[in-house]
């Protein structure tokens, strides 16, 4: 996906720690370690509700 195509709107930034739990879900899922997957799931959420999160709550 391209910043073009991006939910976050053209030129947005991602979030490096919204993408950081979406590759530990990915490694999770990958060795399918299922329940670490969940944990990278709700871990993310959380992040994006967050005011901590860069992209806005959005992704």
């Amino acid at each position: 996906m391209s910043a073009v195509d991006s939910p976050h709107g053209k030129g947005a930034q991602p979030c490096s720690t919204c993408q950081s739990w979406k590759l530990a879900e990915a490694v999770a899922n990958g060795e399918q370690d299922y329940s670490r997957a969940t944990d990278c799931r709700v871990l993310l959420k959380r992040h994006r509700e967050s005011a901590e999160c860069g992209a806005g709550g959005e992704g």
